[in-house]
């Protein structure tokens, strides 16, 4: 692993900037074709520098001007608003509201912390990221089928989360009515701190909530029982029959959880007794999809998705507090996405230097093709992800293009 500290931002975003940012397919993203010319020049940016110091409303006409001005002054973080009526920069000027957004959702791992047991805070592991893989799942799947979504990117965070972007049309022009509604269809728990059960189930379950339960059930027992060891310990067992709604099924169950040893044992134990003594408990029916979902399912901060001002950080950009890389990732392969293994920038430096070393001693001072920085690191297949992710949008930009009678030739991609 390569030896970040924070203070190494100052030295190495400079390069990363000039050589390995991804700013070709950045602004042809976000410039959706030129198909409306208000939609680069019109977003806002907002970038944080050294000690803190943040700048919003900030806005560029072209690609140019955006790289030109990332390389004079090198933000720490990045991060990306909506597209407005007028340039930022001038919205005391002018009439000053949001015309377009992505949809966006942030899941982070800190509000996992009631059911993870390997970590807390900002740590992560392999263990207690099955749960992004879970979410991942489930919102991407919803997306897709319940409201016909079809270019969603997804981001690792860079530290303890992850970030999706669905960039239709459609979803970008969603009003303010439209997506709190979307992201309370999504939002299954409810309630605050100090509401134990968060979860309350009509039957029949819903079909958006059942497809949820079968990407759920077939790892449930990997990450809750065995990973989490949910039942591990009594003050687990308590929080976990404080979720029984029935008291005599609920004492019962955890006298009989007590005299076993693990996690296994006591889940194996519950199912045996719910099966056998609470299908005549009406406000047991759904217990065991309740428990599931309640340990489980994606706890989304939906202010995120409601607030059309709202900031989000930018794919490829440089996290601060870990030096790894926000990189985007394909949901089909969540289950293979390792966010310990993401690089830091200090590695991709490492990982050119090495690259150019090993040509120069196979092919000396002879001429060879000049290869780009980013394909000679690790996050290559990250820019791939991006890549193929933007060429789909560019597919129905140039037939809109070819609609209204603008030449291949004018789009500025």
């Amino acid at each position: 692993m390569s030896n970040y500290h924070p203070d190494s931002l100052s030295t190495l975003l400079p390069i990363y900037y000039k050589r390995l940012f991804p700013h070709g397919p950045f602004f042809r993203w976000l410039s959706y074709g030129n198909v409306d010319t208000r939609c680069f020049a019109n977003r806002e940016f907002s970038f944080t520098l050294e000690h803190d110091i943040y700048l919003r409303y900030q806005s560029f006409s072209n690609q140019e001007e955006f790289e030109k001005e990332i390389a004079k002054i090198c933000p720490h973080k990045i991060d990306i608003g909506a597209v407005y009526s007028c340039r930022p920069k001038y919205r005391n000027q002018y009439v000053f509201q949001v015309i377009e957004k992505e949809l966006v959702f942030d899941i982070d791992m800190t509000d996992y912390d009631d059911v993870r047991t390997c970590c807390s805070g900002a740590d992560v592991c392999t263990k207690c990221w099955k749960f992004m893989v879970i979410a991942c799942k489930i919102i991407d799947a919803a997306l897709r089928e319940d409201f016909g979504f079809q270019h969603i990117l997804w981001v690792f965070s860079g530290r303890r989360g992850v970030h999706c972007w669905v960039c239709d049309e459609s979803a970008r022009k969603l009003n303010n009515l439209a997506r709190p509604a979307i992201a309370e269809y999504l939002q299954v728990l409810s309630g605050g701190e100090n509401q134990a059960k968060k979860v309350t189930l009509i039957s029949p379950i819903h079909p958006s909530i059942q497809r949820a339960l079968n990407f759920i059930e077939p790892l449930f027992d990997e990450v809750c029982i065995k990973d989490q060891d949910i039942l591990g310990t009594d003050d687990r067992i308590r929080k976990f029959t404080a979720l029984i709604p029935d008291d005599e099924f609920r004492n019962s169950v955890g006298t009989a959880m007590l005299s076993l040893r693990s996690s296994k044992e006591r889940w194996q134990k519950f199912l045996q007794m719910y099966q056998s003594t609470s299908q005549q408990k009406r406000n047991c029916k759904c217990l065991v999809e309740e428990i599931k979902l309640q340990y489980t399912y994606p706890r989304l901060d939906i202010h995120v998705t409601k607030g059309m001002n709202h900031l989000l950080k930018s794919p490829f950009c440089v996290h601060p507090k870990t030096g790894k890389i926000c990189v985007p990732f394909n949901p089909k392969a969540v289950d293979k996405f390792d966010p310990t293994t993401v690089p830091t920038i200090s590695t991709l430096i490492e990982e050119v230097g090495e690259y150019d070393d090993k040509q120069k001693k196979i092919l000396g001072d002879a001429d060879k093709a000049r290869v780009k920085d980013y394909k000679k690191t690790s996050v290559y297949k990250n820019v791939n992800v991006f890549e193929e992710f933007v060429r789909n949008l560019e597919a129905i930009w140039k037939g809109k293009n070819v609609k209204i009678g603008i030449s291949d030739q004018s789009m500025e991609f």
